[in-house]
């Protein structure tokens, strides 16, 4: 008997069949707890031409630092009102935008505390899976001592932070491949 390799599966472009019904640009509700701040960019590729069928898979804890799920057991207040997740669809020109909360610090291993960030999935046809990676915010003080990102080279945090524009919005774009400014991600 020979054994023929099949060929690889992308996560597109067909992925938007079943998973579209949980879109949503606002993530929040009436009487979320926390600061809202909204997030813009564009997923563009190593050439820097945009990516129009990408979507974003955001995961994160809530403004007091709990997850809802059932594996987080700290004694942390859950929100009623935030469900920590979302997707969010690109626009023909690759841009997102989504409103959420800044969550709260969670702890990492041996004790450390990770800073406020948002976990992303990032899907696109002609990935064979997802690509993860976080969402930090530039100027935030516990970035100084989180974990993963101290295991990210300095010269490359950069592409994990979102910045705070003058109407306080913040914006972080997903840059695929080839280039110095490629977005880190995360093996798992």
């Amino acid at each position: 008997m020979t054994l023929t390799a099949t060929t690889s599966h992308t996560v597109g472009p067909y992925y938007h069949i079943g998973l579209t019904w949980l879109n949503r640009e606002d993530l929040t509700e009436e009487g979320t707890l926390g600061e809202r701040v909204a997030i813009t960019g564009q997923v563009v590729d190593g050439n820097g031409n945009f990516v129009n069928d990408a979507m974003l898979e955001v995961w994160q804890a809530n403004a007091a630092g709990k997850y809802r799920h059932p594996e987080d057991d700290q004694d942390k207040p859950l929100d009623p009102n935030f469900q920590g997740f979302g997707r969010v669809p690109v626009d023909a020109e690759g841009r997102f935008r989504f409103t959420t909360i800044k969550p709260g610090t969670v702890p990492g291993l041996k004790g450390t505390t990770q800073a406020p960030h948002l976990v992303v999935l990032v899907f696109a046809r002609g990935l064979v899976k997802h690509l993860l990676t976080r969402i930090y915010f530039e100027g935030e003080p516990a970035n100084a001592s989180d974990p993963l990102l101290a295991c990210v080279p300095e010269e490359r945090r950069g592409t994990l932070l979102a910045k705070a524009d003058a109407d306080g919005h913040y914006q972080w774009n997903v840059i695929l491949q080839g280039t110095d400014a490629e977005t880190v991600f995360f093996d798992y």
